[in-house]
């Protein structure tokens, strides 16, 4: 590798668990992401809480040390280079596979909890492009803190959005939950935005329960 050219891909070929139907079957996809210091594991036992469709595989790929980029979401973009490049890299990897496989992006959803939310939100904004649904559990976009984001074009095409966060959460600030829920909505997708007074910086089942028609939507498919 030329360093002057190119860009370590830090989470290449990290662990990744699975979970419901063998891809080989599978017609739909959810990719879930975990947050700082947590693990696939830790994530993939979020897909036990749901009503998933019988055919739907669940990917829950691992950032390499537990961590996708380091610093906190509101810091300036190069001091979470180039991981956060290589974290984006890593999705577009899983996605291709389910593309390879057979599953479309209007099949896929992707989401998160805590840095692996604020990670989704970020590549489904950066990929301009419909996919099946956005779970947003405890997160907001990447940028810095005290600089307005472009505004983004449309091509979110409708897209479902389940966004959920506490009003006094200790890291993601209520102002960029709410700044998310903007830009997503003028990319074209429909937000269902839910923020929780006083809860801990955690999942609660309500929250399970608003984000479960955004899996139940894409039911059943044949192959």
């Amino acid at each position: 590798m030329n360093p002057k050219t190119e860009t370590p891909h830090y989470h290449q070929g990290s662990r990744m668990l699975t979970h419901g139907s063998e891809l080989k079957n599978a017609g739909s996809a959810l990719i879930l992401l975990h947050g700082r210091g947590a693990s696939a594991q830790d994530i993939i036992g979020l897909a036990g809480e749901f009503d998933l469709p019988g055919n739907m595989i669940v990917l829950a790929p691992e950032a390499r040390g537990n961590l996708w980029y380091p610093q906190p979401l509101t810091a300036p973009l190069e001091s979470n280079e180039p991981y956060l490049a290589s974290a984006l890299r890593r999705i577009s990897e899983v996605v291709a596979a389910l593309n390879q496989a057979g599953i479309p992006s209007e099949r896929i959803v992707i989401g998160g909890f805590s840095q692996g939310a604020s990670l989704s939100i970020e590549y489904v904004l950066r990929s301009g492009r419909r996919w099946g649904g956005l779970l947003a559990f405890s997160g907001g976009y990447i940028w810095p803190g005290g600089q307005p984001r472009p505004a983004p074009g449309g091509g979110l095409g409708g897209m479902p959005v389940f966004l959920g966060c506490s009003n006094v959460d200790p890291f993601i600030p209520l102002a960029r939950v709410e700044d998310t829920a903007a830009l997503l909505t003028a990319a074209g997708a429909r937000v269902d935005k839910h923020i929780y007074p006083g809860m801990a910086h955690t999942i609660v089942p309500d929250e399970i329960a608003s984000a479960q028609p955004i899996l139940s939507a894409l039911g059943e498919s044949t192959r």
